[in-house]
């Protein structure tokens, strides 16, 4: 009876202190709200240039192209620079919104006594000054007081729309949002895929079949549980949601088996994404980032294979990628000394009660995938999970090495179809199975719908400026061995407010990469490419510790969901141990930078 009474002593406890936090909470939201009519109504947007310069050509058929992932992309129509409406010179004129949104220009330029032409994209992007941080911070902070990701992602996206002027937030930002390509992949993937195959290994008792073979074959307790979370993790090293997904799926049943903290796997999980997607950068990222990072007259950054040569020197100096990864080992090798006070309490808990979970935590994944519903006469087999797994990670890893690019739909639907078949096969009827794929997608409604609202609000603060603004606090002059931590600090921001690396590194990279040069002449550094590289790491790592860490990046909430913790208590006790190795990373930035650079 007793702890009958201290259970209920403490739902007691934790109603009064969510009561007591619902009261700050409703202040928040109705001063968000007006500030953002305010803006609205009487603060100017400031627009800002925004130039990405491209390694153009004229192809075969006279057209003046760019190369990007292996294909020719045309231009269209080029303009000189100097009659551009999108430089800043014309743009700090208008009085109303620039007559286009985008345009490619040229200049001309003599370089080693010969004229060179240099070709850009430019964009007229806007900004409220700190205002344009609003909608994000809003979000986090009603995360944090409320522990309800879904209505605090809500509100930050009305507090954004306001800024914009679209006060019919139905039909002006979450019909269009939800018909984005990136809210159809995420029904598509997370909602329908995943949670079938999830559905379906929970029908079929694959989940515990798998748990129950890796116990009696390589687990031996809770360390060696982590150690095989986090050697996964490390083996599929092609970062963000796909890894997040494929191991938080792969090692639910095997953690929850060995009884350890949801808050320990989904730190695992999460750290293992994308900082080892930028060490073992055998994957979509070089690609993609290249593209981004040209400048003109840079010998070293002059061609596409130039870039990416660049991109792969640069890895020794992602510190905190390299920090993030050994921080997880740690944690696996049960050393907590560098984990926070958060994550070992969660350790202990689970250790000395059982619990996985804290005592008012709201798990992102439903009971529907928490326990086994096997039909009657149907014997699982461990193969049920391995075979679809198998499958899943060739069809990802085969479609890379072929296309560029891993096909992530394909793998997860070959995956799900095998399972099915299997099932069928091995005697289930169609009923139970197609039982099961609702079961699943139950399961994960919850997260889905939160997964979409965080990429509106993640479109939301992009397009009222919150990177371009926090870019412009980097105009003045620094002094070089300050640069690599600044940029540091500005992307962690940037992502974090935004909850996306990609993102970031489309807003940092083009505006980042000539500061860094520039400075590097006009300061006389003795070795400039070191210091482009070390530069390049930060803005590269800074942006997957804000992505990281963020409540409202995908990789955040997916880790949360496919290993079952509490969103808030998994960003809580993540960012204590990120937050040492993302410190540590900028003291080593700097320290390099003073000697060798």
């Amino acid at each position: 009876m007793a702890r009958d009474d201290s259970d209920a002593g403490g739902r007691g406890i934790a109603c009064r202190l969510l009561q007591r936090a619902r009261r700050p909470a409703v202040w928040v939201v109705l001063l968000s709200l007006a500030a953002g009519i305010y803006v609205s109504t009487s603060v100017a947007p400031q627009w800002r240039e925004q130039k990405t310069t491209y390694e153009v050509f004229i192809n075969s058929d006279g057209l003046a192209v760019y190369t990007h992932r292996g294909r020719e992309v045309p231009v269209g129509d080029i303009v000189p620079y100097a009659q551009s409406p999108l430089r800043q010179a014309a743009l700090a004129q208008l009085r109303g919104p620039p007559p286009l949104q985008q345009q490619w220009v040229v200049e001309t330029r003599f370089e080693n006594n010969r004229e060179v032409k240099h070709y850009s994209l430019l964009q007229a992007k806007f900004h409220f000054g700190l205002w344009s941080l609003l909608p994000a911070l809003v979000a986090i902070a009603l995360c944090l007081l409320t522990r309800e990701p879904l209505t605090a992602l809500l509100c930050g996206i009305m507090v954004g729309a306001f800024m914009l002027g679209r006060f019919n937030i139905t039909d002006a930002v979450i019909v269009p949002g939800l018909a984005s390509k990136s809210a159809a992949g995420v029904l598509l993937l997370y909602l329908w895929l995943l949670g079938g195959l999830l559905g379906i290994w929970s029908r079929t008792g694959a989940a515990r079949a798998f748990a129950g073979f890796m116990v009696a074959h390589c687990v031996r307790g809770r360390r060696s549980a982590k150690l095989v979370a986090w050697l996964l993790g490390v083996m599929f090293f092609q970062g963000g949601t796909m890894s997040t997904v494929l191991v938080g799926t792969t090692v639910r049943p095997l953690a929850d088996k060995a009884g350890i903290s949801h808050e320990e796997m989904s730190y695992i999980v999460d750290s293992t994404a994308s900082p080892i997607a930028s060490v073992l950068a055998f994957n979509a990222w070089p690609a993609y980032v290249q593209a981004l990072i040209f400048v003109p007259g840079v010998a070293f950054l002059a061609t596409e294979s130039d870039r990416i040569r660049f991109f792969f020197s640069s890895v020794p100096f992602s510190f905190y990628g390299i920090l993030a990864v050994l921080g997880t080992l740690l944690l696996s090798l049960e050393i907590t000394r560098f984990s926070g006070a958060g994550m070992r309490r969660a350790r202990q808990r689970a250790i000395q009660t059982g619990q996985l979970d804290a005592p008012d935590a709201r798990p992102m994944s439903a009971p529907e995938l928490h326990s086994d519903t096997v039909p009657d006469g149907y014997t699982p087999h461990v193969a049920e999970f391995f075979l679809p797994l198998l499958l899943l990670i060739g069809v990802a890893v085969g479609t890379f090495v072929i296309a560029g690019a891993p096909q992530i739909n394909w793998a997860f639907a070959a995956a799900l179809l095998l399972s099915a078949l299997v099932a069928l096969f091995k005697g289930m009827s169609l009923t139970h199975l197609v039982e099961g794929f609702g079961q699943g997608l139950k399961g994960v409604v919850l997260a889905s719908v939160i997964l979409m609202l965080a990429i509106i609000i993640g479109g939301i603060s992009k397009e009222v400026g919150g990177g371009l603004f926090l870019i412009d606090l980097l105009q003045g002059r620094l002094p070089y061995w300050a640069l690599p931590v600044a940029l540091q600090l500005l992307t962690m921001v940037i992502a974090f407010s935004t909850g996306t690396s990609w993102g970031t590194y489309a807003v940092a990279f083009p505006l980042s990469m000539p500061l860094v040069w520039a400075i590097a002449q006009s300061q006389g550094l003795a070795s400039p490419e070191l210091f482009m590289s070390i530069c390049f790491a930060a803005v590269l790592n800074g942006s997957v510790y804000g992505d990281q860490c963020s409540p409202i990046s995908d990789t955040t909430i997916l880790s949360a969901m496919t290993t079952g913790c509490d969103l808030m208590d998994h960003v809580k006790t993540q960012l204590v141990p990120a937050s040492f190795a993302a410190a540590l990373a900028g003291v080593l930035w700097t320290a390099v930078a003073l000697i060798y650079a």
